[in-house]
């Protein structure tokens, strides 16, 4: 466990593993409707916990276990927050569709309503889990969630302001407003620069594994190498002509209804 490519193969395993899971709770949930994906989110609160006392543990830990301890603690930590929104139970206040005529300034105070409180969550989650472990003696578990945060972000800003390629293959009818606040565009201003951070990224976490000799700082910046060369990859899969949503298609049961293909952020992973 102590190798680099063995820690890459298991964030990408995560990653993958992750997010289709959290897809099909989503999926069977929305099969069952009425309140059954606030029941979902609620039942998952015990995955929430166990991820914040798994980084707590970790964190004054300085050893491989300990690393990899932290970083699936984190991404438990993240999913829950992600199944709370997919759900629908921590979403926004703004459950309705937005009209074509609306100037960009209203297009985007609604799309923000969309979203807010999911927002209001993960800045309330990065500052704490910041203040908590950001100093610790293994604060891998931390630098993963806020790797995770700022490509969200990123991905988010460029579906609002426009990309080629939405997939809308794995959007829950909780959340089937959100098609209209977003755009297919060929291209917006935000997309190189969110490109050309998260390769800056990934190229001085690169840097940080070449040089450390520490097995357990070995284990921690390939981890977060990986994850972020995920979410570059994901950003590229909004301008790529790429079958991406096919890596989990085949784990979701078969739709009851088809719905309407227009725009989602979350047909990518975590």
């Amino acid at each position: 466990m102590n190798d680099p490519w063995i820690a890459a193969f298991v964030a990408l395993f995560l990653w993958w593993f992750s997010t289709g899971a959290i897809l099909v709770v989503v999926k069977l949930a929305d099969r069952r409707g009425g309140r059954t994906g606030l029941w979902v989110t609620l039942a998952g609160l015990p995955a929430l916990a166990l991820g914040l006392w798994g980084m707590w543990v970790s964190s004054g830990i300085a050893g491989v276990g300990a690393v990899y301890h932290g970083f699936v603690s984190a991404l438990a930590v993240w999913g829950w927050i992600e199944l709370a929104f997919l759900t629908g139970a921590v979403a926004g206040p703004n459950r309705h569709v937005c009209r074509v005529d609306v100037p960009e300034w209203e297009r985007f105070i609604r799309a923000w309503g969309t979203i807010a409180y999911h927002e209001v969550a993960l800045v309330a989650a990065l500052i704490g889990l910041g203040l908590l472990f950001a100093d610790a003696a293994n604060p891998f578990g931390f630098w993963a969630f806020a790797v995770l945060f700022f490509a969200r972000v990123s991905a988010k800003l460029n579906l609002f302001l426009g990309v080629p390629k939405i997939n809308t293959e794995f959007l829950p009818r909780a959340l089937a407003h959100l098609p209209s606040h977003f755009r297919i565009a060929p291209m917006n201003g935000l997309f190189p620069l969110s490109i050309t951070g998260l390769s800056f990224a990934v190229a001085c976490w690169l840097e940080r594994l070449v040089f450390v000799t520490d097995p357990a700082e070995i284990v921690g910046f390939a981890l977060l190498t990986a994850l972020t060369a995920l979410a570059l990859l994901e950003h590229w899969f909004m301008v790529l002509p790429l079958p991406d949503e096919k890596l989990w298609r085949w784990m979701l049961p078969a739709p009851k209804t088809k719905l309407d293909k227009t725009t989602t952020e979350d047909a990518h992973g975590l």
